[in-house]
């Protein structure tokens, strides 16, 4: 039972040095930057092997282009025509952002005994990212339109004394996009991992204990992580797709200033 209780969900998500120490060293090779690097090398393996350009498509190519087919499609409905400047950051950050979910939840331990580590589970990745897609959004909303970018947060119609407070409103709504943008996706991938987690500890338990009730509630346990399982398969897809789809309406504004 000793054993049993010290099973702690939230260990996955620790950062684990794997060259160098981590204490006052910045050049720290960490299980972190591996999976990055590894999530790389899949996109990019992926890409190259669809890129064939045949006249009759096989599926690894018809996959490539539907994922680029895809994205653009929604740039072309967010932004129009003028988005597809911005088309190769939105394509990095969905194709980036659903291989390192997936890859999150390949179960190579089974096998290999290694662990994967889900990257977009870390609040520094997620950030950094939404921080350079509202670094885009500023940079074309004043470089096209100078200080009169600054029109957006005063929407059309508003009666001139409720100015300076829906301004102050849509300006601290505007600022709170990329925290929100960045915390969405974290919050997404840790909870379901932290639920497949403490459901994996139940069937453990189960198992060590005494008794029919046990096995019943191990038996339980496995229906719900096989649930959370394909639930959060699907999270994260769709965390893939609203990542980039608000990414788009985001320099939409930009873009197009209403």
């Amino acid at each position: 039972m000793a054993a049993e209780s010290t099973i702690d969900p939230m260990h996955q998500f620790q950062i684990d040095s794997l060259v160098g120490d981590l204490a006052g060293n910045p050049f720290a090779f960490t299980n972190s930057a591996l999976w990055m690097m590894i999530v790389l090398g899949s996109i990019y393996l992926f890409m190259i092997g669809g890129m064939k350009r045949e006249l009759v498509p096989g599926r690894w190519q018809a996959a490539v282009e539907g994922f680029t087919g895809f994205v653009t499609a929604m740039i072309d409905t967010n932004i129009g025509p003028e988005g597809r400047k911005y088309l190769p950051w939105v394509f990095t950050i969905f194709i980036f952002i659903l291989f390192a979910n997936l890859m999150g939840m390949m179960p190579f331990g089974i096998i290999s005994g290694v662990h994967p580590f889900t990257v977009t589970s870390q609040f520094t990745v997620t950030g950094v990212m939404a921080i350079i897609s509202f670094s885009i959004v500023l940079v074309v909303g004043f470089w096209r339109h100078g200080f009169h970018f600054l029109s957006l947060f005063i929407p059309h119609g508003t009666p001139k004394p409720l100015i300076p407070l829906i301004f102050l409103v849509e300006l601290i709504s505007f600022l709170v996009r990329p925290f929100s943008l960045a915390l969405r996706l974290f919050v997404a991938m840790i909870a379901g991992h932290i639920l497949a987690k403490v459901f994996g500890s139940f069937i453990v338990s189960g198992l060590n204990a005494e008794g029919a009730v046990g096995p019943l509630i191990a038996a339980l346990s496995f229906v719900f992580i096989a649930g959370v399982g394909v639930l959060e398969l699907l999270v994260c897809a769709i965390q893939a797709y609203v990542f980039a789809l608000l990414t788009s309406l985001y320099i939409n504004d930009a873009v197009n200033l209403h």
